[in-house]
């Protein structure tokens, strides 16, 4: 499998985290990381024009200062974006990263996603951006659109990186959850990592068929598998899971048949990316 890390950095707290999570997986895969920061629309020059309100000899000078107000703003908004873009650099460089490009883009972020992730392989992306960190109990509205948009495995960054042993899939029989099985057996990136299975829910025979089905795929791939089946609500159980048994990273599928085909559509996802401290992959 081949393709570059696309990494998204906008100067919020999670974007060390970002970084760092390009480079753990640049280094299983031997792929190049393309940091990417996006000047957004808002940050645009308003270019509004007063000159209604303007009158008599001042109108020429005014207007021409607020030009000069809207080139510099321009131009300072431009330096913040490169600056963060090199600190970036320097973070991947210092672990070791050897193929590293930046891209500093204007526009629409789900826009410069569908310009750029046709050879991707995977989309790290912070919880919450810059204009977010301290709305603790929300994620940044930019997550949910890339999310929804993207065709990419989108690897949601937590606050900080860890070392990533244990993986939790969880699997409610859904074609994302067979996607994500799929994508773990093929993916250098989750060789020599213990991955278990679970599902959330009733102890059934076709639960356990199910797993039982993806837990093969898997083994065949040469990774180390346990399953389980565990009863409650997966919004509850999988972040309890996770932090009551150490797990690393979690992975999910961004859509499925059951209470978790929620983000993104609806509260299952949201509150698995919300609550768990740890990375979430989401795949669609």
């Amino acid at each position: 499998m081949t393709g570059r890390i696309i990494a998204l950095v906008d100067g919020s707290i999670y974007s060390e985290s970002v970084c760092h999570h390009a480079a753990w997986i640049a280094g299983r895969v031997q792929a190049p990381v393309d940091l990417i920061h996006v000047l957004g629309r808002r940050e645009a020059p308003v270019g509004t024009d007063l000159s209604g309100a303007i009158r008599l000899g001042a109108r020429s000078a005014l207007l021409n200062e607020l030009a000069d107000l809207d080139a510099q703003r321009a131009k300072l908004i431009a330096q913040k974006g490169r600056a963060i873009l090199e600190d970036a650099r320097a973070i991947l460089d210092a672990d070791g990263v050897a193929e590293i490009t930046t891209r500093l883009r204007h526009g629409d972020l789900v826009e410069t996603i569908a310009d750029t992730e046709q050879d991707a392989r995977v989309i790290v992306i912070g919880k919450r951006g810059e204009a977010a960190d301290f709305a603790k109990g929300h994620l940044g509205s930019n997550l949910e659109r890339i999310v929804r948009a993207a065709h990419r495995p989108v690897l949601v960054a937590s606050r900080a990186f860890a070392p990533i042993e244990r993986v939790l899939v969880a699997h409610d029989g859904g074609t994302s959850a067979d996607k994500a099985v799929d994508h773990i057996a093929q993916s250098p990136v989750f060789q020599g990592l213990s991955i278990t299975l679970v599902t959330i829910g009733p102890d059934t025979a076709q639960h356990r068929a199910t797993l039982s089905g993806a837990a093969t795929r898997l083994s065949a791939a040469g990774l180390s598998v346990d399953t389980r089946i565990l009863p409650g609500q997966p919004e509850t159980e999988l972040a309890r899971l996770v932090e009551a048994e150490g797990f690393d990273m979690l992975v999910m599928g961004a859509y499925g048949h059951s209470r978790i085909r929620s983000l993104v559509i609806g509260s299952t996802t949201t509150e698995m990316v919300r609550s768990c401290k740890v990375p979430v992959v989401l795949m669609r």
